[in-house]
């Protein structure tokens, strides 16, 4: 079918934390300011209605009238659903044994933190990161080790010789690995895994890769999963139907664990931890039938990144910006404006009302920067930049 991704769906009202969510926004320090008239375009989920595969699934799922305790062990088509996307997409063939159930990836971040590491040990993170790697460590009472990502004339690269020497430390035991990269967009090639998991595998250093935006990538780009390249053992990779088919609020993640001491100490670490009935009812549907829905958003997404390149070209001019290979965040580069950051933030998130993210949120080396999440309705997008454009 085809959907209308124009179309603006009132979210207000539902206990959204995109549209509803004033008292999260001011509590965590994002924008003193969150009214009726705020344009929110801070938060990771999209703004567009799900697939239909996926409503109709639910749909069927609500009328049972039974919504029990489930489980996915005792669901075969849960497993199936997630091997034949990855077949598809990625020629990787991945065994059912292989796959545990997360609520999140969030929490299968703290969850491999606590399993692979131990209080006031190293875990590697690659900044400016999303903010919960930085989370996951110290609310653990581990020690974050900064491997800060180079950016130069707007591309962002791995500084190889840092994250060897880090890796050598003996107390560095992890490295959460974002593939592709939440803020700055960047897929890392066949090459940079390569490099990395050489790296991790020569001090044994666990890896955790979290790619849950494998999916939502540009149409001419290609994402190349960590375990299609490389044979280390210790690898756990996080996947999701959460970011790629709209479905946060479902709480589905799944970890590939391959290794088997690796599998039964995250398990053990996780606890034991079932999905509803709905997520697996989602899962099934999105991954099998959701091909089209995919394609459709990732073309829309695309033609929201050339307005957004192509606003700040004639009316911000001053702001550095260049469409990501993946994810659907943009990473706005403000510096050149030669302005204080609360000013800049002044004037985004009070005098026009859009909320974005602050760049300093996910390090020190993304101050000066602004994300902004771009699946809406591009005349939400339009109305938000345009506010800002006048304030600058």
């Amino acid at each position: 079918m085809k959907y209308n991704f124009d179309k603006i769906i009132n979210r207000r009202g539902t206990g959204s934390i995109k549209w509803d969510g004033a008292e999260l926004v001011k509590k965590f320090g994002i924008s003193e300011r969150f009214d009726e008239e705020s344009i929110p375009l801070f938060v990771a989920d999209m703004d567009f209605p799900c697939p239909q595969p996926v409503v109709d699934a639910l749909q069927k799922c609500v009328d049972r009238q039974i919504y029990g305790y489930s489980t996915h062990l005792a669901h075969p088509a849960y497993f199936e659903a997630i091997q034949g996307w990855f077949k598809r997409l990625y020629n990787w063939e991945i065994e059912k044994e292989h796959i545990v159930y997360s609520p999140g990836t969030v929490e299968a971040l703290y969850t491999a933190v606590r399993a692979f590491t131990e209080p006031g040990e190293g875990v590697l993170l690659q900044s400016p990161v999303y903010r919960p790697f930085f989370g996951s460590i110290m609310d653990n009472g581990r020690r974050v080790v900064n491997n800060p990502l180079i950016h130069e004339d707007g591309f962002y690269r791995i500084d190889f010789e840092d994250m060897e020497k880090k890796a050598s430390d003996p107390g560095t035991k992890l490295f959460l690995l974002c593939s592709p990269h939440n803020p700055v967009g960047r897929i890392w090639n066949k090459d940079e895994l390569d490099k990395m998991a050489d790296i991790c595998q020569k001090h044994d250093v666990v890896m955790v890769t979290d790619e849950i935006h494998g999916d939502l990538i540009r149409q001419h780009a290609t994402f190349i999963p960590l375990r299609k390249v490389s044979a280390y053992k210790k690898i756990l990779t996080l996947t999701a139907i959460n970011k790629t088919f709209n479905v946060a609020g479902l709480h589905c993640t799944n970890a590939i664990i391959e290794d088997e001491a690796l599998r039964q100490g995250f398990s053990r670490e996780l606890g034991f931890k079932l999905p509803s009935p709905f997520a697996m009812e989602a899962l099934i549907a999105a991954y099998n039938e959701g091909q089209d829905w995919l394609d459709q958003v990732k073309t829309y997404i695309d033609g929201n990144f050339e307005f957004l390149r192509n606003f700040l070209a004639n009316r911000m001019p001053e702001v550095r910006f260049s469409i990501p290979e993946g994810t659907y965040m943009g990473w706005m580069d403000f510096r050149d404006y030669g302005l204080d950051t609360k000013e800049v933030h002044r004037r985004i998130y009070v005098e026009a009302n859009v909320i974005l993210e602050d760049g300093d949120i996910f390090g020190v080396e993304g101050t000066g920067f602004q994300r902004i999440c771009l699946p809406t309705p591009k005349s939400v997008l339009e109305e938000a930049m345009k506010r800002i454009a006048k304030q600058f």
